[in-house]
């Protein structure tokens, strides 16, 4: 089996990808969109990317990738790692040598605090990773760091300058595991998707929550995004507790797609924390087997 994530090796993600898929063939990519692009392609069986930050929230570029892409590639899991953000330079680099710290986007503001603080009024720039921030660092002059894993400290030859500098503790992201089927009902899942609106009307997002609310499903995560066709409208981004084939959930799904334009189903999978939803009463085929034919072409994707 091939792991797709994003890379290179000595990132976050890849630490994540050795949770989710270890033992088998790795491919580091450089961009979320190019992990899902192969996952799609079927080049990959398994993508691994950063989906949300205990500090900093989202990762927009993963959402708007799974909501705005080509369908065809699902979440099919999730898995929680700790964040432990460290200070890397080369050796023998001080502290009042360094001029420029480099990192992920996501990276650098998780450790805002201790950045103004230490190095206040240091040049702040963006790289495509951690470990490409790392990497960076081995070819400068000496007055550039990085902010990264101590695994790319180990991989780049670099030095632990400061560690532990990230602003919270409990710092954690979440990644998802991606591929083109999703699987079948654990009894502890979530089921991630966009809603989509369309015509503006009053009420619209409350009858949405109420489909949701009435059968007593737990939403773990309500979050709009741009839908990049015109200033102000919106789409929202919804994790729900449980899976698509439990009889509630699919009842939901359903009443909510005749509330609004499109409704987008990114994944159905088991939670990272193994929580199981409250059940509403017996589940049964009969649920669904009237569902309309977005529905039924889920269904197919789900392995059983």
């Amino acid at each position: 089996m091939t792991v797709a994530f994003l890379g290179p090796e000595g990132t976050f993600t890849a630490a994540a990808a050795d949770r989710a898929a270890p033992g088998h063939e790795r491919l580091p990519l450089t961009t979320i969109p190019d992990v899902v692009d192969l996952v799609r392609d079927g080049t990959a069986d398994v993508g691994v990317v950063p989906i949300e930050n205990s500090i900093e929230g989202a990762v927009n570029l993963t959402l708007d990738t799974l909501a705005f892409g080509e369908p065809g590639v699902y979440i099919r899991g999730e898995v929680e790692v700790p964040i432990s953000m460290n200070l890397l330079v080369r050796p023998g680099t001080s502290l009042d040598a360094v001029k420029e710290v480099r990192s992920h986007p996501m990276a650098i503001p998780q450790c805002r605090v201790w950045l103004s603080a230490n190095l206040s009024g240091v040049q702040l720039s963006t790289t495509a990773s951690t470990a490409a921030a790392a990497e960076e660092v081995v070819d400068g002059d000496g007055t550039v760091a990085a902010l990264g894993t101590t695994a790319a400290a180990e991989r780049f030859g670099l030095e632990v300058l400061a560690a532990d500098i990230h602003d919270r503790d409990g710092n954690t992201t979440r990644f998802v595991t991606l591929g083109r089927r999703m699987p079948g009902p654990t009894g502890a899942d979530k089921t991630s998707l966009v809603v989509f609106f369309g015509a503006d009307r009053p009420g619209q997002l409350m009858r949405v929550l109420d489909e949701f609310a009435l059968r007593g499903i737990n939403l773990t995560k309500i979050e709009s995004r741009p839908t990049k066709t015109q200033l102000g409208e919106y789409c929202i981004f919804i994790d729900a507790s449980g899976h698509v084939t439990e009889a509630r959930m699919a009842e939901a799904l359903r009443s909510v797609h005749r509330h609004v334009a499109e409704v987008r189903i990114l994944g159905t999978y088991p939670r990272a924390d193994g929580l199981t939803a409250h059940a509403a009463g017996a589940d049964s085929e009969d649920a669904y087997a009237d569902a309309s034919l977005w529905f039924r072409r889920l269904l197919d994707r789900i392995d059983t």
